[in-house]
Order: C-alpha cells, then structure tokens, then sequence
C-alpha cells in the first residue's frame, strides 16, 4: 500500500510540473511559429511586388462603333408577342 501511495503522489507531482513547465514554454512555441508564418506572407508578397511589371499602355486610335446597326451577317430580326 505505501508503494501505490507514493507512486500515486510521484505521478501527481510530475504532471503539475510539466502542466506548469507547458504554460510556460507553449505560448513561446506558438508564438515562434505565428512570427514564422508571418515572415513567409511577408516575402510572399515582397516577391509578388517584385516580379510584377508595371507597363503602361497607350491607345492612339480608337475605332467608332456602331451600336446602334446591325450588321448583314446577323439575319432579320422579327418582333414577337408572349402569347399566354
């Protein structure tokens, strides 16, 4: 019975030392990992910014359209009434 009672009391003692060694070490972990993502989104689009070519486009001519024609090739319109 003394061997269980102080097997039981061993056990307890170390998992409320490494509970209490987690609370300090795992936001430490969490937040190395959230300051790495962040750094790859960072060079992700400082790469993005990078190989994007900004050229600009100059139209010296447009043509006028005809919106209001219709063209030969389209055929006849005819009008039509729902019948219900």
């Amino acid at each position: 019975m003394p061997e269980l009672l102080s097997f039981l009391i061993t056990a307890i003692l170390v998992l409320y030392i490494i509970r209490s060694v987690a609370r300090i070490i795992m936001p430490m972990l969490f937040q190395s990992v959230v300051n790495k993502a962040q750094q790859q989104q960072q060079n992700k689009q400082q790469n993005y910014r990078s190989n994007t070519k900004t050229e600009k486009i100059k139209v010296d001519y447009v043509p006028k359209t005809n919106k209001g024609t219709v063209p030969d090739s389209e055929g006849e319109f005819v009008d039509y009434e729902e019948i219900k």
